[in-house]
């Protein structure tokens, strides 16, 4: 009884961390996709078009949150349960206005108070606040966006 239990066990653990495995590199890739858009429309609005830096950070995020949710939806998230898009959107559209706002202080105060206008200053703390959000979302979206099958 003992070995089938431990044989039962270590299955267990075996499935949970090639799930675990399948999202994290999931979650990676579509985040590195929408990584690197969110920088290029955010460099794009602030240099060339000349947009504010936070108005810059508003589109490059709105339209990277979009581009995300389908590809979490029908890859990384995609072995879970499916709640609709009615439920599903609007909870994660919230979790990344909630990280977005993270974003908007930490580049608003590196920008106006610490009157900080070098682009490359600006650049990095956008790509600081995406790590930090990127934490945040990923843990979100597993337990209130995408939950697990019951």
């Amino acid at each position: 009884m003992h070995v089938a239990a431990a044989a039962g066990i270590r299955a267990t653990l075996r499935d949970t961390w090639r799930v675990l495995l399948k999202e994290l590199s999931a979650f990676g890739v579509v985040g590195a996709i929408n990584f690197a858009l969110d920088v290029a429309l955010f460099q794009f609005m602030y240099v060339v078009i000349g947009a504010d830096a936070l108005v810059a950070k508003i589109v490059s995020t709105s339209i990277t949150t979009t581009t995300a949710y389908f590809m979490h939806r029908h890859w990384s998230f995609a072995h879970r349960e499916r709640t609709g898009i009615r439920r599903e959107y609007p909870i994660f559209f919230l979790v990344n206005a909630l990280t977005l706002a993270l974003s908007l202080v930490m580049i608003g105060v590196v920008r106006y108070p610490l009157g900080q206008t070098s682009v490359l200053v600006l650049q990095l703390t956008n790509i600081a606040s995406i790590a930090i959000g990127t934490v945040i979302r990923f843990l979100a979206y597993k337990r209130w966006v995408f939950p697990p099958r019951t």
